[in-house]
């Protein structure tokens, strides 16, 4: 891992490109790798398909749908009753960058979309009605 905070290439879809990641997404990346005893296997999947419900992981990789049944269970083991994707999360990262004050133009750039009318739409920060806005009704 690169402990610099530097740029590293990742692969979204078929195109390979430069991510910076945060320091602890690197923390916890590498915590996997060790707990899943894959550092050795720079070929092999990062992400790969557990065998059945024993705990273990296989040399496959996770597929497509095996992380969105995934992505779709762990809420609702959770107790969040909210549908939540994988849209889901991206959504919340740009909205949280958004609320700390970031730039959408930048946010744009970090979630690789070529139209900030696509980042644009994952800022949820007027999605919530303030409780200021509801004492503006007149009754």
């Amino acid at each position: 891992m690169n402990r610099d905070g530097l740029a590293r290439t990742v692969y979204r879809g078929l195109k390979r490109e430069p991510c910076l990641l945060l320091h602890k997404l690197e923390q916890y990346l590498d915590e996997y790798i060790a707990a899943a005893d894959i550092a050795d296997d720079r070929k092999g999947s990062l992400f790969r398909a557990a065998i059945g419900r024993s705990g273990n992981l296989s040399d496959r990789p996770m597929s497509r749908v095996d992380a969105w049944y995934m992505v779709r269970r762990l809420p609702a083991d959770a107790g969040i009753d909210d549908a939540i994707g994988n849209h889901s999360f991206r959504a919340i990262g740009i909205t949280d960058y958004m609320e700390n004050g970031g730039d959408i133009t930048i946010a744009q750039r970090m979630a690789g979309h070529a139209n900030i009318k696509t980042t644009q739409v994952y800022d949820r920060r007027d999605d919530e009605i303030s409780f200021s806005e509801i004492e503006r009704v007149g009754i």
